[in-house]
């Protein structure tokens, strides 16, 4: 329950930090305040908010070309922070396994968006990972020879 309820703070922080209206150390500050982490929980959810928002602007280029069909600018504002979190998650936490990620996500998009926002998030994800996973795909044979 740590990592879920940290992972729905760290939403909360992106969606704020989107909006303009708060530094992002500043909402998790507040955060803190008012919800009971255990300290492994805290240190996760400094480091996902701290490692998302620097690398934003790569998060938002890889979700700019899997949604083509959907401008950053034009997604709900919660479905467009879950996702940047969930692709932080899936290019820069090896820690977290792929279903782990996209469930939590997926719940995440039900939870606080409206009745669509589910099954977009996922086949949002589902784009991403299969293209990632063609990335590091690497043929058994490059040159056609034998196993001599």
């Amino acid at each position: 329950m740590g990592r879920r309820l940290a992972r729905e703070l760290a939403f909360y922080v992106l969606f704020q930090y989107d909006l303009g209206r708060v530094s992002w150390p500043d909402a998790v500050r507040w955060l803190l305040a008012e919800n009971e982490l255990s300290p492994d929980a805290v240190t996760f959810l400094q480091e996902i908010v701290a490692d998302a928002i620097a690398k934003l602007e790569e998060i938002d280029g890889i979700l700019r070309h899997y949604s083509q069909d959907w401008p950053l600018a034009r997604m709900a504002t919660t479905d467009r922070n879950i996702l940047r979190l969930a692709v932080y998650e899936l290019l820069y936490r090896s820690d977290i396994p792929v279903e782990v990620t996209v469930n939590e996500a997926v719940e995440m998009a039900k939870k606080f968006g409206d009745e669509d926002s589910g099954k977009f998030v996922n086949g949002v994800l589902g784009t991403v990972i299969r293209a990632v996973r063609k990335m590091v795909e690497v043929p058994a044979k490059v040159d056609g020879g034998t196993d001599e």
